[in-house]
């Protein structure tokens, strides 16, 4: 096992046989007890490149990636809930705790002082009337022979780390959360619409086949297929509108409101659905990984799990602790400091036998760093998959939209010439039947291709690291700025 540098010092008090022991325990035993963090390059192999995702030439502001969809709504959403998701709030909560643990571990390195006082009075048949005055104090330090102190602040402040690397992924979640919800509340409105302007034409339909059986230009059969594609069309949009609604309402969850609002605000500033920019530039693999907070949180709790390690195997070695005492009495408030008494002691103590105790506490601390190190070249891989599904997913569905725009086009052109066809009595109902049909399929079909298209935007900046801030005070680095490479 490779040990990291030497941690912790000695106390000198230059006086007496059992500093100068101290000091020459401290001196000889000054070991590192941690494990060295290993190097991601030696624990997980990165491509030097993607193999599926084709960079493209658009860079995008990782930080607010959103706005390259256009739409204010997605903007105004997500500024929301950096400021008013609950779930945000949580997390700076342990963000917060971790901190406070890692100022009481540093409290460790310094004495303990308690201060004590008292009156006293006798009672009884021999008690005098005197009052007895005392004060004191006493005062206890341990020596950091062998790191255990300063293992114990590099853990929590790992933990620090990891509290504030987990708050920026989690901030990273909701911030795409939120602008998906918003394209499929988008791309949910607008087949509303189109489902809403279909059964507008579909009535005409109706009241034309209607017109033409009293007539005796069609028979009732035109008239009953008008009525059933009517229903049908207008059986979907209760459906639509809750899922519009359910949209919605998570959207105002996301962002730390009750609901009603978004639906609102979604109904008041209707637009198309966001159209992102399909040929981005990806950030190389390295790159990516290092901009990933949850990679980072990963890393992080591997380094702090290691030092507890070696704070788990300073139980086998001595321990050194430095006390004393202070203190003075007496019957009057002003004879107090007449007479004042004290004394120091030093002690060294070693671990002899506890039944297996210690052992096990390094061997769950060795586990915990084994399980730790899993989960970090875990984060790492997903990290890649994440990026290369996205970028095949936003090359894909850019594709798919430019066949349907197409395919959409065609069946509107086909519609209207079947509709001024049977109003001539050129075609039977059944042909404008299946016309119509297959231009509402292919208008909900480009409408959900366009939202799979903004959503894979939103995923693959979510891949590269994009949607979060650093947090104050969790000890981080400056988020990587380099550009991306193609």
């Amino acid at each position: 096992m490779i040990f990291s540098r030497c941690r912790g010092g000695f106390w000198r008090d230059g006086r007496g046989l059992a500093a100068a022991s101290l000091m020459a325990l401290a001196l000889a035993g000054c070991t590192g007890l941690a494990p060295e963090m290993p190097a991601l390059t030696s624990i997980q192999r990165v491509p030097d490149q993607w193999v599926l995702a084709e960079p493209g030439a658009t860079a995008i502001p990782l930080d607010q990636y959103w706005t390259m969809l256009g739409d204010p709504l997605v903007a105004d959403f997500v500024a929301r809930a950096q400021s008013g998701n609950l779930d945000l709030a949580q997390a700076e909560a342990r963000l917060r705790l971790a901190r406070a643990g890692l100022r009481q571990t540093r409290a460790d390195r310094f004495p303990t002082v308690n201060a004590s006082g008292g009156a006293r009075r006798d009672v009884g048949d021999l008690a005098t009337d005197d009052v007895l005055f005392s004060l004191g104090a006493d005062a206890a330090w341990e020596a950091d022979l062998f790191g255990r102190i300063d293992g114990s602040i590099d853990a929590a402040r790992g933990d620090l780390r990891s509290a504030g690397y987990s708050l920026g992924d989690l901030e990273r979640v909701i911030a795409a959360q939120v602008a998906s919800q918003t394209v499929t509340a988008r791309a949910l409105a607008a087949q509303l619409a189109i489902a809403r302007e279909t059964l507008a034409i579909q009535d005409d339909n109706y009241q034309i086949a209607r017109w033409r059986n009293q007539a005796g230009l069609a028979n009732s059969l035109d008239v009953e297929q008008a009525r059933t594609q009517r229903a049908q069309t207008a059986a979907t949009i209760p459906q639509l509108e809750s899922n519009l609604a359910a949209v919605a309402n998570a959207i105002s969850t996301l962002i730390g409101e009750p609901p009603g609002g978004v639906y609102r605000a979604l109904g008041e500033a209707p637009r198309a659905v966001p159209a992102p920019p399909t040929d981005i530039a990806i950030s190389a693999p390295a790159d990516t990984l290092r901009r990933r907070p949850d990679v980072s949180a990963a890393e992080a709790r591997l380094a702090a799990d290691l030092e507890r390690v070696g704070v788990a195997r300073t139980q086998l070695l001595p321990l050194a602790r430095l006390s004393g005492t202070i203190g003075t009495s007496a019957t009057s408030a002003g004879d107090l400091f007449d007479l004042v008494t004290g004394n120091i002691f030093a002690s060294l103590s070693q671990l002899i036998f506890d039944g297996g105790r210690a052992r096990g506490r390094i061997e769950g601390a060795e586990a915990n760093a084994d399980g730790s190190l899993a989960a970090w070249r875990q984060s790492i891989l997903t990290a890649l998959e994440e990026v290369e599904s996205a970028g095949v997913d936003l090359r894909a569905s850019g594709a798919q939209v430019a066949a349907l725009t197409e395919a959409s086009e065609g069946a509107q052109n086909a519609a209207v010439l079947a509709r001024s066809q049977y109003q001539a009595g050129l075609i039977d109902f059944q042909r404008l039947l299946v016309t119509e049909s297959q231009l509402l399929a292919a208008r909900n079909a480009l409408v959900n291709a366009q939202g799979a298209r903004a959503r894979a935007f939103i995923s693959l900046a979510r891949a590269m690291g994009g949607g979060w801030r650093v947090p104050e005070g969790a000890g981080l680095e400056p988020i990587p700025a380099k550009e991306p490479t193609q």
